[in-house]
């Protein structure tokens, strides 16, 4: 399913987690679920991961991560503002240490001239410090656009523990 760099890169990060004692939750869209599905492959993901959220719907991102809702009619649901309330709202409502978020354009429909195939947010937020997020545009198929979020989801939680 995920290539085992990526389960590797799990491995890591979890291991890095709970070795400070950190929580993780996700709230995910265009992965549909992927980034837990990926920590959770991992034997003790338990101890690291406290829930995570599929919202792939607006309605859901509003529901269950608290995006407002003006946000969908403003910046669109890719867009790095509903990215960040994602990340800020995972982290709320789960109580975790630490929530990554990914909204985007997996395809191979739903592209417009500004947004095209390919296009993610990811976001990371973590108590105590501004949520971040990143931009990408991702070559390839379906399948590999929500591989490559993965693994950049990864790399960005990875990249806020060495800076933190």
């Amino acid at each position: 399913m995920l290539p085992e760099a990526t389960l590797d890169a799990a491995r890591d990060l979890l291991a890095a987690l709970e070795g400070r004692g950190m929580t993780l939750a996700t709230a995910e869209s265009c992965t549909g679920g992927l980034i837990a599905a990926a920590l959770t492959a991992i034997p003790g993901s338990s101890a690291v991961v406290a829930r995570g959220y599929v919202t792939y719907s607006n309605e859901a991102k509003t529901e269950m991560v608290g995006v407002p809702a003006d946000l969908f009619g403003t910046v669109g649901a890719v867009s790095e503002e509903v990215a960040r309330a994602m990340a800020e709202g995972a982290l709320r409502a789960s109580g975790a240490d630490l929530a990554l978020s990914c909204t985007g354009i997996a395809g191979p429909g739903g592209a417009t001239p500004n947004k095209p195939v390919g296009l993610v947010f990811i976001g990371c937020a973590a108590r105590g410090a501004p949520a971040r997020v990143t931009r990408h545009v991702f070559p390839g198929d379906r399948a590999a656009v929500r591989a490559a979020t993965v693994a950049e989801a990864f790399a960005l939680v990875a990249d806020s523990l060495s800076a933190a």
